[in-house]
């Protein structure tokens, strides 16, 4: 089974090379930045880093598809929980994203959110027992940080416990090439209707980036194992 993983955002991907230094890692350069191949238990993985951004997002997503050819398109990374529906330190197994940074004016507005709204089909993780810190959802993602006065809508209209900048496009490009997608995003930092505890403090955001994908390297086996059941 070919397992590519994908990391977003720049903090995330040096949060990995921090994780993993002492590994003797060969890094190569992609038009979009580096990659290296790592063993991982019994599985031997691509990390690529597509950047940030819903654009960065989906031209890496469709490079890394095409030149890698993977059964199964992983993207690990970190996200912003909604106050009250998640919490710092929860990991979201996503189950569909929905775009919804759009603002259509001419047509019908309901037609353009849908268009870019993904349902992941999760159905070889039948019967796999999830971490306990792992929980199902829908994630929401825009181009931009979750801002505090959208908190309410974001929970109302559309019933989101987190958002994101990059897995929108991730999984909508994997759909359209109809390549297995696993997403798993972990909550960095809570936002609420009177700000984020990470807005302004950077350095807590970075802290937590770390110590998140550091649970994601090591939870991810497990996923990886039910997967290659499943094939």
């Amino acid at each position: 089974m070919k397992t590519l993983v994908l990391i977003s955002a720049n903090s995330e991907w040096r949060a990995l090379k921090q994780i993993l230094l002492g590994r003797e890692l060969q890094i190569s350069s992609t038009p979009y930045g580096e990659s290296f191949d790592l063993q991982q238990e019994n599985f031997q993985l691509v990390f690529v880093h597509g950047g940030w951004g819903k654009i960065s997002a989906a031209a890496t997503a469709q490079y890394a598809i095409d030149r890698f050819r993977p059964d199964l398109l992983v993207n690990l990374g970190t996200c912003g929980g909604l106050d009250g529906c998640i919490s710092s330190g929860d990991i979201l197994l996503v189950e569909r994203t929905i775009v919804y940074d759009i603002i259509e004016q001419m047509g019908d507005p309901q037609a353009a959110l849908e268009h870019y709204t993904t349902e992941l089909d999760l159905s070889w993780l039948a019967g796999f027992p999830l971490p306990a810190d792992v929980r199902r959802g829908l994630l929401v993602s825009a181009d931009r940080d979750i801002l505090s006065e959208d908190v309410a809508m974001l929970i109302a209209r559309y019933q989101a416990p987190a958002g994101d900048w990059e897995s929108g496009a991730i999984a909508w490009v994997a759909a359209k090439n109809r390549v297995r997608c696993l997403i798993l995003r972990g909550v960095t930092d809570i936002v609420s209707p009177d700000g984020g505890e990470a807005y302004g403090n950077i350095d807590l955001f970075h802290q937590r980036t770390t110590s998140t994908m550091a649970r994601l390297l090591e939870i991810l086996p497990g996923f990886l194992s039910h997967s290659a059941l499943a094939s």
